[in-house]
């Protein structure tokens, strides 16, 4: 499996997706490549949350993936997610799997009521995905809080952390645990 597709769910814009695919090139050595629109996740809709479940959306995704065994899909919404036992989540990936979303609605300033800033944005965006797509290729949460595979409960904490792998998650990406190359 030595594809990753990054998917829109909805109109995602274009300079944000090139970000995540020029990060996650970089960053894991990988072919990345644009899926077509997904469409809004209106099925994942959870009216008594006011939010979107990731858990549901994976399952859509895994649909998705159905007739492509040789490729992850990690999609890209506006929506606010959550899990179960969580009130949010940035995002959500199988661990070692095929499927992942991050969502951009906490990541914006604006969800914070503050002056909207693509900037800063395009660096929360990227380390998400960094983060998701670290999980789909087997890397668990770090201890380095400067890690971009550290666990994030807040956005304060994706603002610490470096748009990179430590040197441990690296040396664990390059030796292949991570699925980042053929297994013998």
């Amino acid at each position: 499996m030595s594809v990753l597709r990054v998917a829109p769910m909805e109109q995602v814009e274009e300079a944000l997706l090139a970000a995540i695919e020029e990060s996650l090139r970089h960053c894991f050595g990988i072919d990345v490549q644009r899926h077509s629109a997904l469409g809004a996740p209106e099925f994942a809709w959870d009216g008594a949350r006011r939010q979107f479940s990731a858990p549901l959306i994976l399952r859509r995704l895994l649909v998705e993936l159905e007739s492509d065994s040789s490729s992850r899909l990690l999609a890209v919404t506006g929506r606010d997610l959550y899990i179960p036992m969580l009130s949010f989540v940035y995002g959500q990936a199988q661990l070692g799997g095929r499927a992942g979303v991050v969502s951009m609605a906490r990541l914006r300033s604006e969800f914070y009521a503050l002056a909207p800033n693509e900037e800063l944005l395009r660096v929360r965006a990227r380390k998400e995905a960094l983060h998701e797509a670290g999980h789909l290729f087997g890397l668990v949460h770090c201890s380095d809080t400067s890690c971009v595979m550290a666990l994030s409960t807040g956005v304060g904490q994706i603002d610490l952390k470096q748009p990179l792998l430590c040197a441990g998650c690296a040396a664990l990406a390059a030796e292949g645990r991570g699925d980042l190359r053929e297994r013998r």
